[in-house]
């Protein structure tokens, strides 16, 4: 599998990273509903089994649950993959979601995702939100002073805007940026992915099949019997007048992919891979068939036809509305 260095690091990543949020499993906020643990463990297994070399969670997902599902899966593995996490999200003792990028607080975090993920540096650390939005140089100075301290290898953004990057990289500078991109949402084309590009920070996307609407896999039935508590179910993407026009554009990709033997997924994945600022996209997978699905996405090339097909059909149908994370 294709690998490319990430940003200023030392880090040479495969175009494909495992995703984690959805294997934190429900009862929070922003969960996806029930995850069986044993089919995450076959799942992040199999993705590296294929070749993928990273994993990105998060402290917050499942509420430190998906840390630890990492943990076990990554056991007695070796070599062992890159692991990437993140913070700023914090939760209380009634699992109320909040936001804080004061020194302490981060330190805190770091000490917690290494305990869960059982390891003595992380690979890659990053601030999960870029709120609040005054105290980013205080937080941004913090992770700078975990990788002095070698708890950290790298540091890098999630969700920061190009004027909020300028900011943490004049106190120091900034391995990865990790923003959400793929067909329905594009915002992030007209200035921040240009300046990571200028600036040689490394992009690793998420949500490149926009939370499973451009999966393939998708169907109007299969979200009115979406659990109350996945995010989803309550997200405008999900719902008319949306939901239609993203079907209908999952439903070119899974034409477009059956001429190469990829699925609309591959499809969507692979075009998020053409910009030239993208280094790797970040790819959910809970169970081993959802690996089988998008693994061919590292090295499918759509063709100029194909690419401007996709363009002409998203003209079509209008900017969508993006998905939070």
């Amino acid at each position: 599998m294709e690998r490319r260095i990430l940003g200023n690091s030392d880090l040479e990543i495969t175009r494909l990273g495992v995703g984690s949020w959805a294997i934190g499993g429900g009862g929070w906020e922003f969960g996806w509903g029930a995850q069986d643990d044993a089919q995450s463990v076959r799942a992040i297994s199999a993705a590296l089994d294929a070749g993928i070399n990273w994993i990105d969670t998060a402290a917050v997902y499942g509420l430190g649950h998906s840390e630890q599902v990492v943990a076990r899966a990554l056991e007695g593995r070796s070599p062992r993959p890159y692991v990437f996490t993140k913070c700023s999200m914090v939760w209380s003792a009634d699992s109320a979601i909040g936001h804080s990028l004061k020194a302490a607080s981060i330190t805190r975090e770091c000490e917690a995702s290494l305990r869960r993920l059982n390891l003595d540096t992380i690979d890659l650390y990053q601030i999960h939100w870029p709120n609040p939005d005054p105290d980013i140089e205080e937080g941004w100075m913090e992770l700078a002073r975990l990788k002095e301290q070698g708890k950290v290898r790298w540091i890098g953004v999630s969700n920061f805007d190009a004027e909020q990057m300028k900011r943490a990289a004049a106190i120091a500078p900034i391995t990865s940026l990790q923003p959400p991109y793929s067909l329905l949402r594009r915002d992030i084309e007209n200035s921040i992915l240009p300046y990571a590009l200028r600036q040689g920070i490394g992009v690793i996307v998420y949500s490149p099949m926009a939370a499973g609407l451009l999966s393939g896999a998708m169907t109007r039935e299969r979200i009115a019997a979406m659990p109350a508590d996945d995010w989803r179910s309550r997200h405008a993407n999900f719902r008319e007048p949306l939901l239609s026009r993203n079907l209908r554009i999952a439903c070119l990709l899974r034409e477009i992919g059956g001429r190469h033997g990829r699925s609309a997924g591959e499809v969507a994945i692979a075009w998020t891979l053409k910009n030239p600022a993208v280094t790797a996209a970040i790819v959910g997978m809970r169970n081993e068939k959802q690996v089988a699905g998008v693994i061919g996405a590292a090295d499918l090339t759509l063709s100029e036809q194909e690419v401007s097909q996709i363009e002409e059909a998203w003209r079509l149908e209008g900017a969508m509305a993006g998905t939070p994370r």
